[in-house]
């Protein structure tokens, strides 16, 4: 591993150096002097008293560098079939504009804004316009329900919502405008401010609500300059799921965050300006935060934004058609997409109708790449499929294959190695190394590099709590795993009860508060059980009240319904199991991994502190793998 090892053994030997040498590839208003503070430690700090700004970095210094003809984002509509080109120079024109236009609405630095988009041009605009004019964006996936986007206005408390009419799926249209209104009556914190972009699929217009419209306020706005902000002053909020049910705002700022990603870009994903990039994801996720609008635009990189899904936009062959119209050099996509293709055509001949000969590498993340899905997408495409590890809260790679810094073998089964600046140890419930190959809490120790969360929004001791107080020195995961005697990572799992499902972290409390609030339940448990297909999926049991009946189907249906209304569709909640009682601790806390280990088929121990043995007994007589 001699690249590697070089640049590995550098940032931790030389951080300073390392990410001040990194630094110099974003364009500085003011330079910094210094790369880290760590006055405030175990809470860190990247560049201070350097200032910049994110979006100049990604569009204007390209266009300034005679690089504006390039083509800076194609999107690839499946559901309308439309496809539209921007250059960096008219990229820059839309962002611009719509800066203006929130400048106009009173929108400013430091400002909250939250975005509720589907996947169209609109939703890297407004984040890339925020950005101009140092506003702080919020985007709420489209998916999520009216009660999930009024939390999020709660918590961010915005000065301005951008949303459109709606969004698409497969054979119906989802209206936003009705959960836009139905969260703003819900929340305590609701802002007046409200732009909608039409999509003429949709039904709804901004005139129904006496909202603004895009178009309009657009076009009468005079185009913002960028404005120059602290490397250390938020850029955006992201909410992720905590264990609690109320949602975690994971702060990203300025400063590490365009340093990490144009490093990112380079060494991990070996992407150079003019090369065609697709992420198949969601701007509501942290993928499309960092790998659909920031990273490949700080790069000069053409980046693709793709409406439409793996399979049933019209087929399985969605994926390659995409590839070989765009000239596409990487994918990168989670391997629940890869296995719902394999799922409909094993064969792939889908495949086999496309030029997919641009193609250099499949990268994987959102949860774990199973082998069976890295053996079948390795023959099936003939490149490297390259699976990398890494959260909402880190933003980028924590563990990777650096394809752009030397080619190191691939491990099914393992992201592959810490990436520079990331020190991976794993270690026992007392906070002791463990020995290679056993498996144990994977952490990193402080400081984080650059591009990491800087907390969360307005909860410090949620952020020392959540990640910092169990072994202090280090950074949780909230993963278990182990390292082999060469050094490679193996994650094998969330030690929390936030479940992934098709690479989204979701709540099981959340879910569950949900579930409690049926009339007929007395009380229940969500657990995440494997699914061949989105790696998890929530699973809920339910204890009925004292003499209630009802038929299982009925009560089913109705919680499926439930949970859909108040978290969304993404939750997939669609499994229910009526039990006569939930296996506890002494204290109270149901035994929920224990539940998750019956159900999956895996061996477990009896708890010590288990309150009454023959509950769980019971529970695996009927849940368990039947002969």
């Amino acid at each position: 591993m001699g690249a590697y090892t070089d640049q590995f053994t550098r940032s931790l030997d030389d951080p300073e150096g390392f990410w001040l040498d990194a630094a110099q590839a974003v364009d500085w208003i003011v330079p910094p002097e210094r790369a880290l503070d760590d006055s405030a430690a175990p809470i860190y700090r990247w560049y201070p008293g350097a200032t910049l700004n994110t979006a100049a970095n990604a569009l204007d210094r390209h266009v300034d560098a005679g690089h504006g003809d390039r083509p800076a984002l194609i999107w690839d509509s499946a559901m309308t079939g439309e496809q539209r080109t921007f250059s960096y120079s008219q990229l820059l024109d839309e962002v611009a504009g719509f800066a203006g236009a929130l400048a106009a609405q009173g929108v400013g630095k430091g400002d909250r804004v939250i975005i509720y988009l589907p996947m169209i041009p609109e939703a890297a605009v407004a984040m890339l316009a925020c950005a101009r004019i140092g506003a702080v964006h919020s985007v709420v996936f489209g998916g999520f329900a009216a009660p999930e986007l009024a939390t999020r206005i709660d918590d961010a408390e915005p000065v301005a919502i951008v949303t459109a009419s709606g969004g698409m799926e497969p054979g119906r249209t989802i209206e936003y405008l009705p959960m836009v209104k139905t969260a703003l009556d819900l929340a305590e914190s609701a802002p007046s401010t409200v732009i909608v972009k039409d999509r003429p699929q949709v039904p709804g217009s901004a005139a129904d609500y006496g909202w603004l419209d895009w178009d309009q306020v657009a076009a009468d706005a005079d185009p913002a300059a960028p404005v120059e902000v602290a490397a250390t002053d938020p850029l955006y909020i992201l909410y992720t799921s905590g264990t609690t049910g109320k949602p975690k705002g994971v702060v990203r700022d300025n400063g590490g965050h365009a340093v990490a990603l144009t490093w990112s870009m380079r060494n991990i994903y070996d992407i150079s300006p003019g090369d065609v990039w697709w992420t198949a994801s969601d701007v509501g996720w942290v993928v499309g935060h960092s790998y659909i609008v920031y990273g490949p635009l700080l790069v000069g990189a053409t980046t693709v934004m793709y409406e439409g899904k793996p399979v049933g936009t019209p087929d399985a062959g969605a994926f390659w058609r995409v590839i070989s119209e765009h000239g596409a050099v990487a994918l990168f996509t989670a391997p629940t997409a890869i296995r719902a293709i394999r799922k409909a055509d094993p064969e792939a001949l889908e495949l086999a109708k496309y030029d997919i000969s641009s193609l250099r590498t499949l990268f994987a993340a959102g949860e774990r790449l199973d082998p069976d899905t890295f053996f079948w997408a390795s023959e099936k495409l003939g490149v490297p499929v390259v699976d990398h590890w890494w959260q909402t809260e880190t933003g980028w790679s924590i563990v990777a294959n650096l394809r752009g810094l030397e080619t190191l073998e691939i491990k099914p089964g393992s992201p592959t190695v810490p990436v520079p600046g990331y020190r991976v140890e794993v270690i026992d419930g007392e906070g002791e190394p463990v020995p290679a190959g056993t498996e144990g809490n994977i952490v990193v120790r402080l400081p984080l590099p650059p591009g990491t969360l800087a907390g969360l929004w307005r909860d410090e001791e949620r952020f020392r709590t959540s990640y910092l107080n169990a072994f202090p020195g280090y950074y949780l995961t909230g993963d278990s795993g182990y390292i082999d005697d060469d050094g490679y990572v193996f994650v094998l799992g969330r030690s929390d009860d936030v479940i992934n499902v098709a690479g989204h972290r979701l709540s099981t409390g959340s879910i569950e508060a949900v579930v409690a609030g049926h009339g007929a339940v007395a009380e229940c448990a969500v657990v995440g059980i494997r699914d061949d297909l989105k790696g998890q999926r929530p699973s809920g049991y339910v204890v009925l009240k004292a003499g209630v009946q009802i038929d299982p189907e009925k009560l089913r249906s109705e919680l499926v319904t439930l949970v859909r209304d108040a978290i969304g569709a993404v939750a997939t909640f669609r499994d229910v199991t009526v039990v006569p009682a939930l296996p506890k601790t002494r204290s109270g806390k149901i035994l929920r991994k224990t539940m998750r280990q019956i159900v999956d088929g895996e061996e477990y121990a009896v708890p010590s502190t288990i309150e009454d043995p023959a509950v769980l007994a019971d529970l695996a007589d009927q849940l368990g793998p039947k002969d």
